[in-house]
C-alpha cells in the first residue's frame, strides 16, 4: 500500500517529521486481531484508496454529516472567523485533501498551515496541489499518527495555533479518549489567543445515524473493507475481502455507531507469528462513531481546558460546529 511503500522505501517523504514505526504498527494490529473482540483501529483505514473512499462518502446522500457541517461553515464563516482570529497558524488534524481548511484561507489568512494526517502519500498530493492555487502562504505538511501523541515540529509556528479539527472526526475517540486528546491539544497551546475549531455530530434518530454508515450504494462497506488490505500489507496476514462482509448498528447505551467487519463463513486468517479463526457471524470492530448532546460537549470542552465556547448549528440541530479557547 502508499503508506507502507513510503515508509520502507523513504521514497519522496513529507517534509516533515512522521511518526510511524512499523514494528509498532504490526504490534498494535496483532494484538487488536488477537482480543476476544477482535478490533483494528480506524486510523487504519486511510492509505490513499482508503482516503479516496472516504472522499465519495462524503458525497452520499446518506451522509449527512458533510452536508451539515458545509452548511455552517458557509453560512456562519464570518462569525467564525471572527471569534479565531486572522493571521493565525492553521494546524488542520486530519487533513485528507485540505480541502475543508482550504475554504477558511480567505477568512483566516493564515500564516502558516500546517496540515496533518497519517496518509503521507495522499497529504503530499494534496499539498502539491494547494500550494499551486495558494503560493502566498507557506505549508509545512505533517504526516503523523496524532491519535496517541502529538508531537508538531519545530517549525509549526508557536504565534496564534488555531486546531482544526472538522467532520466529527472526534466521535472516533472513546469519551476518556476524547477528553485526553483534547487535553493534548490545550497543552500544544502556547497563550490564551490559542484555541479550537472543531465540528462533532449529534444524538438523532437512529434510523438515519444507521443509514450514514451503511449507504446503498455500499461505498462505506467498501471503505471498511479496504483496512484488510492495509492489514495485509502492513502484517502479512491473509484477508480475502470475500469472507467479510460490513455492518453498522446503533448501540443506544453507548451513544455511538458501530462498524464491523463480520464473517461469511468460517475463516482462519494467519500473519506471521499468529492466526486466528473466526466463526461465521463474528466480527472484528472497526469503528467507533460517538455522538453527544450539545451540553455534554461542552462539558468535555471545559474539562480539557477549552473555555469561551461559541457554537453554530444547522436547522435540524444534527450537528455542531464549535470555537473554544485555550483557558
Amino acid at each position: 500500500m502508499g503508506l507502507i511503500k513510503e515508509l520502507e522505501a523513504d521514497r519522496q517523504p513529507v517534509p516533515a517529521a512522521i511518526s510511524f514505526d512499523l514494528d509498532d504498527m504490526r504490534t498494535e494490529l496483532a494484538l487488536g486481531l488477537s482480543q476476544r473482540q477482535a478490533q483494528i483501529s480506524p486510523k487504519f483505514f486511510y492509505d490513499p484508496l482508503g482516503s479516496k473512499l472516504f472522499e465519495a462518502i462524503c458525497l452520499l446522500e446518506e451522509y449527512y454529516l458533510t452536508r451539515c457541517e458545509a452548511g455552517i461553515f458557509e453560512t456562519h464563516r464570518g462569525e467564525i472567523a471572527a471569534a479565531a482570529g486572522r493571521d493565525v497558524t492553521l494546524i488542520d488534524l486530519g487533513a485528507g485533501n485540505c480541502a475543508k481548511a482550504a475554504k477558511f484561507f480567505g477568512a483566516l489568512r493564515p500564516r502558516q498551515y500546517v496540515p496533518v494526517d497519517i496518509s503521507a502519500e495522499f497529504l503530499q498530493a494534496a499539498v502539491a496541489a494547494l500550494r499551486a492555487e495558494h503560493p502566498a502562504i507557506p505549508m509545512l505538511p505533517v504526516a503523523m499518527d496524532f491519535s496517541e501523541a502529538l508531537q508538531l515540529p519545530p517549525q509549526v509556528r508557536r504565534e496564534r495555533r488555531l486546531f482544526f479539527y472538522p467532520g466529527s472526526s472526534l466521535g472516533n475517540f472513546a469519551p476518556e479518549q476524547a477528553l485526553r486528546f483534547l487535553q493534548r491539544l490545550r497543552q500544544a497551546c502556547v497563550d490564551a489567543r490559542d484555541g479550537l475549531l472543531i465540528g462533532i455530530d449529534l444524538v438523532k434518530a437512529p434510523e438515519r445515524l444507521e443509514a450514514a454508515y451503511d449507504d446503498a450504494l455500499g461505498v462505506t462497506a467498501a471503505f471498511n473493507r479496504n483496512v484488510l488490505l492495509q492489514v495485509n500489507a502492513i502484517l502479512g496476514a491473509d484477508f480475502e475481502l470475500r469472507d467479510w462482509g460490513h455492518r453498522a448498528l446503533f448501540n443506544r447505551e453507548e451513544s455511538r455507531i458501530e462498524m464491523h467487519l463480520q464473517a461469511l463463513r468460517d475463516v482462519t486468517v494467519r500473519w506471521e507469528g499468529g492466526k486466528r479463526s473466526f466463526a461465521a457471524g463474528q466480527s472484528i470492530h472497526t469503528e467507533n462513531s460517538y455522538k453527544y448532546t450539545r451540553e455534554r460537549f461542552l462539558e468535555l470542552l471545559g474539562e480539557a481546558g477549552f473555555g469561551q465556547a461559541r457554537c453554530w448549528t444547522d436547522a435540524r440541530n444534527s450537528f455542531l460546529v464549535c470555537h473554544a479557547k485555550a483557558c
